[in-house]
């Protein structure tokens, strides 16, 4: 049990509320109470008598406050917010559905009546929604044995609103193969797998989204609706879900219907969407209900019929004067209280018990759950917002923000979307691909081909004019997915031709060049000697402390990379990676306060005016009660100001100085001892800038930070050039931004900025053609004429530009009319609306950039792509339009989107020259070369020693995937890419495994498939070229320069006599078949070769060669 409700427990008026809370159901009007004290005490009552609870607030910092201290009161509990979903009915393609799945899910678990503390806002919490037998009608619960057609489970799916996809991705979709349907429903942690036995639901089991591999067994699964799906029922209030069985706290009562009125008097369309808080009140009727606030006040028509009064005050903030904090420990100690002291973790508990001792106050650092003392101070490992005072209960707390003014706030992590910049093999119809030896050409799909009366498939690849090529799945490996910069349509080289072999050497030239200048550039850093900077010392830690939020995983390994960098001699050259919002800032601030500590100046140069005064802004802030000065040089000074800057940097008296290029100028900015630079978006400047970054850096420390992800296979070739950090962890989760996919239509956009402007917000407006920008102004204008419109591109002045930008950042426009500049803009916290016109037009990545420049704040954030309606469109566009819906119905096209910016990423490092290469090879063939490159010269080779050829296996057998066990080509060629890639037998036997899993029991075919991955196995251990299957023998020849192992050769020697001879002059042998041995031909060639390889037990032909995939399972 936690000490502190154990103790608030022992308060007289908290004994009544607990009463209340468990006994029979009444109307209690709680006053007395503010923020922590007042969580802590319904949080007492809640784990005496754990019950659905809804928790009523009139803002999300209400809803965040009560959240942050619940999870650290009751851990074991889960705490969920219901969100608002967009009352408007916007017609469009396409639109999220996140937040509805989660309220849905909500609403699931009302339903089922778990012990669940919701924390709704009073705008979420008065939407209209389905009625409670609606919900349970539409809802599915499936278990095994039960009967249950599967057509009528798929229909039923839809029904629900649930996607078909070819894979499970994510939540809300559903796919269909065979016997087995998987379905991913909004109320579960995983995804489920249904393997029926004709009409009859055989096994359940939850799967990994990644591996697509079954991890659990369960007995039944409960599949709730989707979206709000039938609109014929009788709309509820979402307390209806409770049935009168759990409790409801209407917090400070007055200001939530306050809230109700001021959003219908702002959008008084919404009126017929919303419940009254009269409605509210008669819902909550039947639960225990409390109003709790600050003061006596009475709830309007309402009657509580109890009313329990609280005495308690707030602590007093010691900011840092522990000899304060003293006396007033001493002073409670005298008055017998039992007094809590709460701090983030074990060592500060350890070291203020320290400080304590050294000053003869008594105090101990208590384990949780232990009771209280009274004679002593207990110190706890634990967190909440603030402290306070409760005499009645003889009651004092103290923590970490009453003692050090900040500590840090526990935040929710998003769920880590598994390992996100993998690579994108998939490979679709339709797609481009490269061929080793052929070059470019687009693949049309897997084909089954009956060539000498055996069945097998093929990848059909079509090349310039009519060329195409049949590619034998065994050699998948020899293709790879084309992948250039985003929207690139390449051209499809011609067979034969030397097109290919001339880009392919082109290719291989430029990166030899590059190689060459990594290792130049890897020797002088190695040689290079810099400023060894002092470990950490105690101010480093408080001045992390200080930071507001829990780091994440990859934060604090990057801090940790970045410390031991700059500790050492050599100077530190470290790229740090991570999306805008992960948490570089805070990496860098790190860095920079280490180096002012150590007696270093610091520079941070950024790209632009507008980012110099947003860090800036940040970096004061964070070192507003620390030593090191922090200034800036930018546009937005006086030339006055800047003199005054320049002469203090040149003094020593600026620690740290932020600015644009100018800082780069070494005639004008004169560091007194720099020893620290910090490079934001290092791609953003030109090539003059860059060779002065150069010079400036010559010697010291430099850290670059970049937005831009970095793809993993370019990373490993580049090791040693530069060292990496990557932030990949997302930062404390956000509640999605809704996101439609619209036709243009004038009253769609009106509604959208007239919605975003009534409550005070702002709209950027996103069109990428400057010609005709102007026109496009009149037109919002009118459909808006009381806005304030500004336009912002790149052909405007930069000084000009920079000035719009920061008006727009400090309000005084509500429209910001621009080009994909936005893209790297600011951080506007008020802008909630983002509109992509002729989004069809931009890449997946840019939408994904553009989209995240909204929903930063507490405000629900949206984002319009628009399409022009019944225009021709290309393919292209077609498929790029096809790819926005799904990016925008499910947040996937995450994946498409960093695969594009890894490219820019690649590009921005190895040089803009680049580009034109990455796109006649395409991508991972230029990762491939590169890496080839740099090992040749690492190594100092002529040539990289080519791998071994893989054998070829040409058996008289059906071996392939067909159609009636897989038929969808995608995946296809992923199995294929699987067995080609096999190189262990144990792989190969948890291949078998998965397949059973996804897609049922193998056919004929398939398990032929794979004996012949097993031969290859072998084949590839004895160097074996290859091996055929002739109408009366089979051939066997061994690669040049190899020969069989002489133990094996007795055995098989012994084993078949005449039936086997060499063919010296071809470095092979023929064995004679049998119809016996062809009718079991992969069994024959398994046993001969494992033989061959010494195998004993293969020799007395033991059951194990009889079945070999099957039964070394």
């Amino acid at each position: 049990m936690n000490s502190l409700l154990a103790a608030i427990g022992q308060d007289t008026a908290v004994q009544k509320l607990q009463t209340c809370f468990s006994g029979k159901t009444c109307e209690v009007l709680a006053y007395g109470l503010g923020s922590s004290q007042k969580h802590v005490a319904f949080a007492s009552c809640y784990e005496k008598a754990p019950q659905p609870w809804v928790i009523l607030v009139h803002n999300r910092d209400m809803a965040s406050a009560w959240r942050e201290n619940l999870m650290a009161l009751l851990p074991e509990v889960a705490v969920v917010e219901l969100p608002e979903l967009d009352l408007e009915n916007v017609q469009a393609a396409a639109k999220s559905l996140e937040r509805s799945a989660r309220r849905m899910d909500v609403l699931g678990r009302l339903m089922r009546h778990e012990p669940v503390v919701v924390l709704a806002t009073a705008a979420a919490a008065v939407q209209k929604g389905m009625s409670r037998n609606e919900f349970e009608r539409l809802s599915l619960r499936i278990q095994i044995g039960q009967q249950f057609p599967r057509e009528d489970l798929l229909k039923h799916l839809v029904q629900l609103g649930y996607e078909n996809a070819v894979d499970v991705e994510c939540v809300g979709q559903f796919s269909a193969r065979g016997g087995i349907v998987d379905v991913y429903p909004i109320n579960s942690q995983a995804p489920v797998r249904i393997e029926f036995f004709d009409d009859e639901v055989d096994s359940l089991r939850e799967f990994d989204l990644e591996t697509k591999r079954s991890i659990r067994n369960i007995s039944s699964t409960a599949i709730l609706p989707l979206a709000q799906t039938d609109d014929a029922g009788r709309p509820e209030l979402f307390l209806t879900y409770l049935e009168k069985r759990g409790a409801v706290l209407f917090d400070e009562p007055i200001r939530i219907r306050e809230q109700i009125k001021t959003m219908v008097r702002e959008n008084p369309e919404i009126k017929k969407e919303v419940f009254s808080w009269e409605d509210m009140l008669e819902a909550a009727k039947g639960n225990h209900v409390f109003y709790s606030a600050l003061m006596l006040q009475q709830v309007h028509g309402a009657e509580p019929e109890k009313t329990i009064s609280f005495t308690a005050t707030n602590m007093t903030p010691f900011q840092r004067q522990m000899d304060l904090l003293e006396n007033e420990a001493n002073r409670w100690l005298g008055q017998k209280q039992r007094i809590l002291v709460l701090l983030g973790d074990r060592e500060k508990a350890n070291s203020m018990r320290e400080l304590f001792a050294r000053h003869r106050v008594p105090s101990a650092v208590v384990a949780e759950g232990a009771e209280l003392r009274e004679d002593l101070i207990n110190i706890q490992q634990g967190t909440l917002l603030s402290g306070f005072e409760m005499a009645s209960a003889r009651l004092v707390v103290v923590t970490e923000k009453d003692i050090f003014g900040h500590q840090k706030r526990k935040t929710i992590r998003a769920a880590h979307k598994g390992d996100r910049i993998a690579h994108f093999r998939e490979i679709k119809p339709g797609d481009y691909v490269v061929h080793v030896n052929h070059g470019i050409g687009k693949y049309l799909g897997v084909e089954t081909l009956e060539v000498g009366g055996i069945h097998k498939d093929y990848l059909h690849i079509k090349y310039g004019g009519d060329d195409k090529l049949f590619v034998p799945t065994d050699q998948v490996g020899l293709l790879q997915k084309y992948i250039g910069s985003e929207g690139d349509v390449p051209r499809l080289h011609r067979m034969g031709g030397t097109e290919w072999v001339k880009a392919k050497a082109r290719a291989k030239k430029s990166v030899e060049d590059i190689a060459k200048q990594l290792i130049e550039i890897y020797a002088k850093r190695r040689q290079a000697k810099g400023f060894a900077f002092s470990p950490d010392d105690a101010t480093q830690q408080d001045f992390e402390d200080a930071f507001p939020y829990q780091e994440t995983e990859d934060q604090l390994k990057a801090i940790a990379e970045i410390k031991a960098d700059m500790e050492k001699e050599k100077p530190m050259e470290r790229l740090l990676c991570g999306d805008v919002g992960f948490g570089k800032t805070e990496v860098a601030i790190r860095a920079a306060y280490k180096a002012a500590m150590d007696g270093k100046q610091v520079a941070v140069l950024v790209p632009t005016t507008v980012l110099a005064q947003q860090h800036y802004k940040t970096f004061s802030s964070r070192f507003m009660d620390f030593a090191p000065q922090v200034d800036v040089i930018c546009r937005f000074r006086s030339a006055k100001e800047q003199k005054e800057t320049i002469e203090k940097v040149k003094d020593g008296k600026v620690d740290i100085l932020i600015g644009t290029h100018a800082i780069l100028n070494q005639n004008k900015v004169q560091f007194k001892n720099l020893g620290l630079l910090i490079v934001d978006e290092e791609q953003r400047f030109g090539v003059k800038q860059k060779d002065k970054i150069r010079s400036l850096a010559a010697g010291i420390d430099v850290l670059t930070l970049s937005a831009t992800p970095i793809p993993r296979t370019l990373h490993m070739s580049l090791v040693g050039a530069r060292d990496m950090s990557i932030i990949e962890t997302p930062p404390a989760e956000r509640f999605p931004v809704q996101t439609y996919v619209v036709e243009n239509n004038d009253t769609v956009l009106a509604n959208a900025i007239k919605r975003e402007l009534k409550r005070g917000g702002q709209v950027y407006f996103v069109y990428n053609r400057v010609d005709t920008i102007d026109r496009m102004r009149d037109n919002i204008q009118q459909l808006v004429p009381d806005a304030r419109i500004q336009t912002a591109h790149g052909q405007m002045p930069e000084e000009m530009l920079e000035q719009v930008m920061m008006d727009f950042y400090e309000g005084a426009y509500d429209i910001l009319l621009a080009t994909s500049i936005v893209e790297n803009g600011l951080d506007v916290a008020n802008a909630n609306t983002i509109i992509v016109y002729n989004a069809d037009h931009f890449g997946l990545s840019q939408l994904y950039q553009m989209r995240g420049r909204v929903g930063r704040s507490h405000h629900m954030a949206f984002a319009y792509f628009v399409y022009q309606a019944d225009k021709i469109l290309t393919e292209t566009a077609e498929k790029r339009l096809q790819a926005m819906k799904e990016f925008a119905e499910l947040g996937a096209g995450f994946k498409i989107a960093m695969r594009d910016l890894e490219i820019r990423g690649a590009g921005n490092l190895l040089g803009s020259q680049q580009h034109g290469h990455i796109a006649s090879v395409g991508f991972e063939m230029y990762c491939k070369l590169l890496e080839e490159a740099v090992e040749k010269m690492k190594s100092g080779k002529k040539e990289v020693e080519p791998p071994k050829p893989d054998p070829i296996i040409d058996l008289q057998v059906e071996a392939y995937l067909d159609g009636g066990y897989i038929d969808d080509a995608m995946h296809k060629i992923e199995i294929y890419q699987r067995i080609a890639a096999i190189r262990k037998n144990e792989e190969l036997h948890n291949l078998l495994d998965e397949l059973i899993d996804r897609f049922g029991e193998p056919t004929k075919p398939v398990m032929h498939l794979l004996e012949v991955a097993r031969i290859k196995n072998y084949a590839r251990d004895l160097s074996i070229r290859s091996i055929s299957e002739m109408p009366k023998a089979l051939d066997i020849y061994l690669l040049p320069g190899y020969k069989m192992p002489v133990k094996g050769m007795i055995a098989l020697d012994k084993l078949f006599g005449r039936s086997m001879r060499a063919l010296p002059d071809k470095n092979g042998f023929r064995f004679a078949l049998n119809d016996k041995y062809k009718k079991n031909i992969t069994n024959f060639v398994t046993r001969l070769l494992m033989i061959a390889a010494g195998d004993e037990a293969a020799l007395t032909g033991s059951r194990e060669t009889q079945q070999p995939v099957r039964q070394e399972r």
